[in-house]
């Protein structure tokens, strides 16, 4: 079983030595992955409602807001070697598509061919608000983003003409090492995200536990049928999130056929997530 870790490099975990020996760290410990949460700005009042509370509020104190994704991976990129380095999740219909295509990209090159391209549609109206984005069709924006995208990686002239994004021929290197490009990992619980798994990528769940496990693999079935994909050749990384996990439950999760963990770790202060990693590596990998 592979085990991965998400945390927040926010507040006084920015400091480029913590950051490069907390990745060299993770890699030592027998980590498989690394990934990180993607906010560009916090808004000061937030309507909308977070998905994975019970009270719908977004538990991220502002002054601990993490690095921007990409910047913090190419960073780790110098400081690990077998590391694979995720976005746990771009939001992608919030950003700029070539800009993005571009970041991933040059991550995936500058690490020797390590991203996991981990891919959202958002949840927070207020931040798509502040940016100047639309909230509305996000889903389809998104679709629209990754064909675009897969041509910018796949060409060597790219040219692009959908109901979002258009592109006139253009360039644009280096390309991925992986081809045809990084992996999508996509966020979401909901048929809609399983049916944009089927048709692009992999399955990045989050707060589901083996319980739930057939039920969702019964619709990711179903959506890769609809899509003419086999789901065996569907990736699936889950993260318990706030829910307890053990080895018994690493069991549960291996025999439903899930591929990864990935522990969420959003703890602050450097000693707190010092000790949080050392606790993750001692109960869930060393023992394995």
């Amino acid at each position: 079983m592979k085990i991965g870790v998400m945390t927040q490099f926010g507040g006084d975990m920015t400091s480029p030595e913590y950051v490069a020996r907390m990745g060299r760290g993770l890699e030592e410990r027998g980590f498989h992955s690394v990934w990180a949460p993607d906010h560009i700005l916090v808004p000061k009042v937030i309507k909308s409602a977070y998905p994975y509370t019970p009270d719908g509020s977004f538990p991220v104190e502002p002054t601990t807001q993490g690095l921007e994704p990409f910047t913090l991976l190419s960073f780790l990129a110098a400081h690990t070697t077998k590391l694979r380095l995720g976005t746990g999740v771009i939001v992608l219909p919030q950003r700029n598509a070539a800009l993005t295509a571009k970041q991933a990209a040059d991550v995936d090159v500058l690490s020797g061919g390590r991203l996991d391209f981990g891919i959202g549609v958002g949840w927070m109206g207020d931040e798509f608000a502040a940016l100047g984005m639309p909230f509305e069709r996000r889903g389809a924006r998104t679709d629209d983003y990754i064909r675009m995208m897969q041509s910018l990686w796949g060409t060597h002239e790219s040219s692009y003409d959908g109901e979002f994004v258009k592109l006139p021929p253009a360039y644009q290197y280096p390309k991925p090492i992986q081809k045809p490009h990084p992996p999508f990992y996509f966020g979401g619980e909901s048929e809609f995200a399983l049916r944009r798994v089927a048709r692009f990528g992999h399955w990045f769940g989050v707060d589901v536990m083996p319980g739930g496990v057939p039920a969702k693999m019964a619709l990711l079935k179903a959506q890769c049928d609809r899509e003419g994909r086999d789901v065996k050749d569907v990736k699936i990384a889950l993260c318990p999130y706030a829910n307890p996990c053990d080895r018994d439950t690493l069991r549960r999760y291996e025999d439903a056929g899930i591929d990864q963990v990935i522990m969420a770790a959003f703890v602050f202060g450097q000693d707190a997530l010092e000790a949080a990693i050392d606790d993750l590596a001692e109960r869930l990998i060393v023992p394995g």
